[in-house]
């Protein structure tokens, strides 16, 4: 995506529901809990991945709505605060558009601590940003449904890691009065970041063709 980005010169967005697992981030690796923490996590049926950014520990379920979104830069020194709060703007648009009276901000001892994150009975979306030197993605996570499982599964795994979580923190559409399918969602995001621009849809499938594993 960034590299596409680059290249062209136009917004690259992708949302997509990853498969179950959670994710750490490197503050959680360099824990004294991290072992715990990760074995807490399998032994509840969810794979532990390490990331190279973002905060603290994610868990998706399979219905948990990913997306990012590359964005062309003129001076990576710049911008940032504007990105995040496009960013944020698009959320929280796309939330309202399938009933869901989202707004900025997260209750206290929520999962993945952040400035930048959107709530409606608990924190539903938290986003994160990086940098490049052409480039920047701006990426976070929506959770649509199961936030009684993910507060279950995250509360041993905060524990572990002495970072203070409240279980009832967890949002999630369903809990907010949006009902919806993964997808109306994923079709919500889309349609609020892209809004009336001309769209090109690309596979996943032809960007490793052409940019490879390790650039895509």
């Amino acid at each position: 995506m960034l590299t596409l980005t680059a290249e062209s010169g136009a917004p690259t967005v992708r949302v997509w529901t990853p498969h179950r697992h959670v994710a750490f981030g490197r503050r959680d690796a360099r824990s004294a809990g991290y072992e715990r923490a990760k074995a807490a996590a399998e032994s509840r049926g969810y794979p532990a991945v390490e990331r190279s950014v973002g905060g603290r520990a994610v868990a998706y379920t399979g219905t948990t709505v990913a997306f990012a979104v590359a964005v062309p830069t003129e001076d990576n020194r710049r911008g940032l605060e504007s990105r995040y709060d496009a960013a944020t703007t698009a959320v929280v648009r796309a939330l309202r558009s399938i009933g869901v009276p989202a707004r900025r901000g997260e209750p206290e001892a929520s999962f993945c601590p952040g400035e930048h994150s959107v709530q409606a009975r608990g924190k539903i979306s938290g986003i994160a940003q990086r940098v490049r030197r052409e480039t920047a993605l701006v990426a976070g996570v929506v959770v649509v449904d199961s936030h009684d499982e993910l507060a279950s599964v995250l509360a041993p795994i905060y524990e572990a890691l002495d970072v203070p979580f409240d279980p009832d923190s967890v949002g999630s559409v369903a809990r907010s009065g949006g009902a919806v399918a993964p997808d109306a969602v994923a079709d919500a995001l889309c349609d609020s970041f892209c809004g009336d621009r001309p769209r090109r849809s690309v596979s996943l499938a032809s960007l490793l063709d052409e940019y490879g594993d390790a650039r895509v």
